[in-house]
């Protein structure tokens, strides 16, 4: 369950990050915690890693606009990090910072027979997802495709 003050901390917080070449992943304010725990993840919208300092600067610079509202009134810690690395593949970056590597793709309805397709990632445009399965090309139909997920098989 989202804690009611999220929505407005993701107001305040998403000019900051926009400002700082960053977009917000996510936001979770831990009250189970004490001091409770503000926690923002953070993507570099310029590098393919979100580093060390994206995350510095974007603390600092919360810190000082969380400070001039009293929206969260009591102490609390604030922690800025990187959403790490996601098994699900989504945005146009997603599949070329992972191009090349072991994926599972997930189909509504089988093409060619199978609805589940293990490969190396080429690449997704508007009309497919196209992996390499032991050097062969297979194109698979993009309406058709429901998931697409990092995997720890290796290539055949």
């Amino acid at each position: 369950m989202v804690h009611p003050l999220i929505p407005q901390v993701l107001e305040l917080v998403a000019p900051v990050a926009q400002e700082l070449g960053l977009e917000v992943v996510e936001a979770v304010f831990h009250t189970n915690q004490s001091p409770p725990v503000l926690r923002i993840d953070v993507r570099s919208l310029e590098n393919e890693d979100t580093g060390l300092d994206d995350c510095e600067k974007m603390s600092q610079a919360l810190e000082a606009v969380l400070d001039t509202t009293d929206l969260i009134p009591d102490a609390y810690v604030l922690e800025v990090s990187s959403p790490g690395v996601s098994a699900a593949l989504e945005t146009d970056r997603d599949f070329v910072v992972f191009k090349g590597f072991m994926v599972e793709v997930a189909l509504a309805e089988a093409h060619r027979g199978k609805k589940q397709w293990i490969g190396q990632l080429v690449r997704r445009d508007d009309e497919a997802v196209v992996l390499s399965q032991k050097g062969k090309s297979i194109s698979l139909p993009r309406n058709l495709v429901q998931t697409v997920e990092l995997s720890d098989q290796s290539p055949d």
